[in-house]
Order: C-alpha cells, then sequence, then structure tokens
C-alpha cells in the first residue's frame, strides 16, 4: 500500500483543490499502473536526483488519475466540466475572456445546449452554477495581478471584467473577506516585496 500527499504552491490552491473531484477510483489503468510501480521503485531507490524525479513522476501519477475521472461517475469538479465536450466550450470560453460579460444565456448558445440544461448540467458536473464559477476565476485573476502588483484597481478591475473600480472594491471584498488595496498590500509584505 502506498500513500502520497499533494500540495499545491499557488495561493489560489483553494480554488484549485475545490474544483477537483473528491474521490477518484481507477481499476484497469494500465498507464496508472505503471506509473505506480516506477513511484515505488524510485521511493525505494537512493539514485541521485530521487526527489527531482519522484515528484515529477507524483505529478504525471496525479494528471493521470485525474485524466481516468472522465467518466460520468467522477464527482463533480472543474475535470469533469471540462470531460464533457459542449460544457468544456463554455468553460475555456469564461477562462480566456474573463471580461466578456457573458449571460448564462449566452454561455448556453456557446455550448449549444438551452439555457436551462446547460445550467443544470454546469451545475451538476462542476459543483458550482456558471455565474458563480465565473466569479470565482475572474477574482482568482484579480489577486494574482494584486498579488503580482500588476497595475491600481481601477486597471485591475477592467483587466477582469469589471465596469468600475467601486464595483470590483465591492465584489472582491465581499468573494476574498477584505479590499483589493489591503489584499494587495499584505500579499506583497508577505512576500517581501
Amino acid at each position: 500500500m502506498m500513500a502520497g500527499h499533494c500540495s499545491f504552491g499557488s495561493p489560489d490552491a483553494t480554488l484549485l483543490v475545490s474544483l477537483l473531484p473528491q474521490l477518484v477510483h481507477v481499476r484497469g489503468e494500465q498507464r496508472l499502473a505503471t506509473l505506480v510501480e516506477l513511484v515505488r521503485e524510485e521511493s525505494r531507490e537512493q539514485r541521485p536526483a530521487r526527489e527531482v524525479v519522484l515528484s515529477r513522476l507524483l505529478e504525471v501519477l496525479l494528471i493521470e488519475a485525474l485524466r481516468s475521472t472522465a467518466g460520468t461517475n467522477a464527482s463533480p469538479g472543474l475535470v469533469r466540466g471540462l470531460s464533457d465536450c459542449r460544457l468544456a466550450v463554455a468553460i475555456r470560453g469564461m477562462h480566456e475572456h474573463p471580461t466578456h460579460a457573458g449571460t448564462v444565456a449566452e454561455l448556453a448558445k456557446e455550448a449549444a445546449l438551452s439555457r436551462s440544461t446547460f445550467f443544470e448540467r454546469f451545475s451538476r458536473a462542476v459543483g458550482v452554477a456558471p455565474m458563480e464559477y465565473l466569479l470565482t476565476w475572474r477574482m482568482a485573476l484579480a489577486k494574482d495581478l494584486l498579488r503580482r502588483n500588476e497595475g491600481r484597481v481601477a486597471e485591475i478591475a477592467q483587466r477582469v471584467g469589471y465596469s468600475s473600480a467601486s464595483t470590483f472594491s465591492v465584489a472582491f471584498t465581499r468573494h476574498v473577506g477584505r479590499p483589493p488595496t489591503q489584499y494587495a498590500r499584505e500579499e506583497q509584505a508577505a512576500a517581501g516585496h
């Protein structure tokens, strides 16, 4: 038996983790069996660069495990949403154009589904409603821009799809729990900038 632990270096790890399936049960996947065997061998040996090799093998193992969740029995999350070809079009659109003030009806049209079918299918597959997912994605982008000091609040607001700094500030404060300027100041101080 092998046990492992993954940690994500991103400050938005909670977003990523919340969108991953809670459980992945895999059977009969030869690629995964091969990767597990390579991990087992590498962990037992004391070869040069062992930690680097193990790190990469475990990353690939995680990706392969997530790929195997494409079936409908996977728990809700981003991987399950992206494995649905109709939903994937809408999700990729949100990622590529977060500033577009889309509606559920527009997203449904992109996915070639009725509004109600799209909303139900998206919510069931991803685990959150489409507009909630878009808000979370925009806030993750904003947090990254603020952390890296990529402009004033008004500029960042525009870059993530808000028409005014005040509207963005209210939404950000509600979502993150502190105003954008305070978030930026504290994150930059913590990073030693």
